[in-house]
Formats: structure tokens, sequence, C-alpha cells
């Protein structure tokens, strides 16, 4: 999926092994290896549990986004983040519009839910700039938002 500007699409097994072998953050590199774990466990729901790219037009790599996982009954959860040098062009907020247009094309999917560090402002504008709403609740990361299908 594309706009002017990025691109979004998710990524392949050996990009994410690449990735994987690369990373220096260890919260990072654990997440990364959950998310090929879910692939290869659930090799037909590989866009749910896959590690998405997220490159410029010019096919610079700028950040990455997932959803964690599909179940039926439960709305799909999203997370990105967008490497430094590129943060507060508003390339965050066009790679969640896009990943929110592309989980809406499927059937069932009423809502998207995610998570936002209470002290990261820019990562809740961007949820506000998607149309998020804060649900009232807490999780792991902090204050809960969902996103419902228009």
């Amino acid at each position: 999926m594309a706009t002017e500007h990025i691109m979004i699409y998710p990524a392949s097994r050996e990009q994410m092994e690449g990735v994987i072998l690369s990373e220096q953050d260890k919260e990072l590199k654990k997440a990364y290896s959950e998310m090929l774990e879910g692939c290869v466990d659930h090799p037909e729901q590989w866009d749910w549990y896959a590690m998405w790219m997220i490159e410029k037009s010019d096919g610079t790599h700028i950040g990455d986004l997932c959803f964690k996982g599909y179940e039926e009954d439960k709305n799909p959860e999203i997370g990105y983040g967008i490497l430094e040098e590129f943060q507060g062009l508003g390339y965050a907020t066009e790679a969640v519009k896009l990943a929110l247009k592309w989980a809406f094309s499927h059937k069932g999917v009423e809502a998207v839910e995610t998570e936002a560090d209470p002290e990261n402002a820019a990562s809740i504008r961007v949820l506000m700039k998607c149309g998020f709403q804060e649900t009232g609740e807490n999780g792991e990361e902090g204050p809960r938002f969902v996103r419902r299908r228009e």
C-alpha cells in the first residue's frame, strides 16, 4: 500500500530475520522475534503477525509497524515506530492511516486498538490524527485507544 510519500508492506521471512540479527535493542529484538514466530505459527495470517516495513517512496527504510495477530471476535492491535531522524514529518500518521485502511478492508474487523506511553505525546498526536479515541483503560504500555470502522 502506498501514498505519494510512503509505502508499507509486510516483511518477508528473510527481511524479518535480517532485522532480528541486526537489532541491538533487546526489547525490539524480542518483539521482532515474537512477530516472526507468529508468522511461522500462522502462515495463513502472515500479514497480521509480520513486521510491516515503512519506506519513503524512494525506498529509504524509515520505520515499521505491526499488527499483533488477529483472532475472530477480538480487535487487532497495532504498534508502530519511525526512526528518529524521520520523526515529526508526518510519516507515522500516513503509515497508520494506510494500515487502518488495510485492516478495515477485512470483513469482520470493526475496530483496531493500541496502547501509547503517556509520555510519548508525538505518538498520541498520531493516534488522534488517525481517529483513535481513549478507552479509559490502561494496558502494559499505557492508556488504550480504539479506532472504529467508519
